[in-house]
This record gives structure tokens, C-alpha cells and sequence, in this order.
């Protein structure tokens, strides 16, 4: 695959909270095997109904304090009133934290649907319009180019995300996807819808299918049919799964490349093989120099 001329790729990560003592060092892990591909940012989760709220902002700090990288904080809208998410905002902004991933949230699993906070800002697009309020933060929001599970169609999912974009949100992420056609489709419309912002494909190297379809299922996002049949009879066997992921994913971002995409956003899953690899294949390389004889990682 070969850069367009002038125009070289662009990548950002995502990453979620560890649990554990054993997930913290798989974290990270990843996060220092992929920092030296220089990642235009890197987006730490926020769980269902804020339930990770003290993990996500410790990992954000963690990231500031202890690496060359730039965070992105997720916020929800989900189980915070307005003036508690000021506050996380205004502890971000005092931190260095410039860029937010502003959602709506989903709802914890005990409320079957979303409900809004009372005294909460009550959608997404109500959640950036009060960040830009405070500070003049960069902000990311979600999209769903198979419409989101509460959207009735894909008009619906272009005006939520229209009213993102007005409310000041630079950057549009979309949810995870397997058909390219999906996201093709998609931008097209939002363009002709008048939406202008960076659409940037939400990209997803799948480490196991039988999860990742129960996941697809409760996200609203479809898996092939063809998809399906290339991890059959792989229940079991772990190192050829890993090989039939990343040639799907490479595949899959190789044909946007060919369609014109210059900037992808990875969910790693806290792993940093499938998607170093794929950086690797869009041709992404930590550069290295000499300092005193030794060789010494330099962002690109």
C-alpha cells in the first residue's frame, strides 16, 4: 500500500480501563508498544451509567503524566448532573487534558433505556455545547453509520449528528464496522447533508468472533455473512483466529485507503499486536536515532 503523495495517514487509539492488577499491565503494555507510532490521540472509555468514572480518569492522568501521548477523555451524559460533569471538565482542562470524546452514554444494565440525568446535560450535543461553554476544547463525538440502536433511521442518526456538529464537536468517530460500503454510504449522505467534519472509521481487529458478534448485536452493527465463515471452526484455536483478523482487517482498511480514507481510529482493545500490525501495513514506523550509541524510539 502506498501513501497518497503529501498526504501520509493518520491514527488515533482507543483504550479502556483496567479492572484488575493483570489488565493494568496489559494496558499498559499496549500503550508502550503503540506510543511510538505517534497516534494523533489516544481515547480512554468511560463505562455503561459512569461506572467507570474514577479508572477512566486516573488512566487519563496516568497518560498525560507518563507518556509523549495526547489523551482524549471519554464523558457521558449517563448518571452525572451538569455541575458534576463541569467539574471533571474543569479538572481536565486545569490537568492539560485538551480533547474530550463527548457522549451521550448508555444506560447501566439495570435501566433497559436511556433515560436523561435529572439536572444532567441530556443528550450529546447538550454535553458539548456546555464543554464549549467552559473551555475551548477539542471534541470528538460519536457516529453510527448503520444508525444508532435508539435512531429510527439513518435521516434520524445525521441530524443527532448535524446538531454535534453545531453544537461545536470538530470530529466525527464512527462505530465499528466489517462492510466498507456501510461507511462509504454513510459519509456520502452526511455530505450531502451539509456535515463537513472528519468522519474518521472506527476500525475493530477481532481477537474473538463469538464475543464480537454479541457485541455487534447490542451496538447495531451488522456482521457479513462472509465474515462469519472465515472464523468458522476457530472456537479453539486462538493463533489462527489472530492471523484470519488481521487479514480481514488489513483488507478492510486497505480497500478505504484505495477509497480515499487518510485517518483511522482503532479499537484495541487494550492489545497492541492487531493494531500495531495494522499501522505497520498503512505504513506507519516509530523512527529511531542514536543517542550515546543507543537506540532511542522517536515519535513520528
Amino acid at each position: 500500500m502506498s501513501l497518497p503523495l503529501g498526504q501520509p495517514f493518520q491514527v488515533s487509539f482507543e483504550f479502556f480501563p483496567p479492572k484488575t492488577a493483570e489488565m493494568e499491565e496489559n494496558l499498559w503494555r499496549a500503550v508502550k508498544r503503540l506510543e511510538p507510532l505517534a497516534p494523533r490521540f489516544v481515547s480512554v472509555t468511560y463505562g455503561a451509567g459512569g461506572s467507570t468514572r474514577e479508572r477512566t480518569h486516573n488512566t487519563v492522568h496516568r497518560i498525560l503524566s507518563e507518556t509523549t501521548l495526547q489523551p482524549a477523555a471519554h464523558l457521558t451524559c449517563v448518571g452525572a448532573t451538569r455541575a458534576e460533569l463541569d467539574e471533571v471538565a474543569d479538572d481536565y482542562w486545569t490537568s492539560g487534558v485538551r480533547h474530550i470524546v463527548a457522549l451521550r452514554g448508555d444506560p447501566p444494565a439495570s435501566e433497559p433505556r436511556y433515560t436523561p440525568t435529572p439536572n444532567g446535560y441530556a443528550y450529546a450535543s447538550d454535553l458539548v455545547s456546555g464543554l464549549k461553554a467552559r473551555h475551548d476544547f477539542e471534541i470528538s463525538v460519536a457516529t453510527f453509520p448503520e444508525g444508532h440502536p435508539d435512531s429510527t433511521s439513518l435521516d434520524r442518526e445525521l441530524d443527532n449528528l448535524k446538531r454535534k456538529i453545531d453544537a461545536g464537536a470538530t470530529r466525527a468517530i464512527t462505530q465499528f464496522f466489517f462492510d466498507n460500503w456501510t461507511y462509504i454510504k454513510f459519509v456520502d449522505r452526511a455530505r450531502k447533508a451539509g456535515i463537513t467534519v472528519p468522519i474518521v472509521p472506527g476500525i475493530m481487529p477481532v481477537t474473538n468472533f463469538a464475543s464480537m458478534q454479541k457485541f455487534a448485536a447490542s451496538a447495531g452493527a451488522s456482521v457479513p455473512r462472509a465474515m462469519a465463515t472465515l472464523f468458522e471452526g476457530l472456537e479453539h484455536d486462538t493463533e489462527t483466529r489472530k492471523l484470519v483478523a488481521a487479514t480481514y482487517a488489513a483488507e478492510q482498511c486497505q480497500r478505504l485507503a484505495d477509497s480515499g480514507v487518510t485517518e483511522f481510529h482503532f479499537y484495541t482493545l487494550n492489545r497492541a499486536d492487531l493494531t500495531y500490525a495494522l499501522c505497520h501495513i498503512l505504513g506507519l514506523r516509530p523512527k529511531t536515532t542514536a543517542v550515546n550509541g543507543q537506540p532511542l524510539t522517536v515519535n513520528r
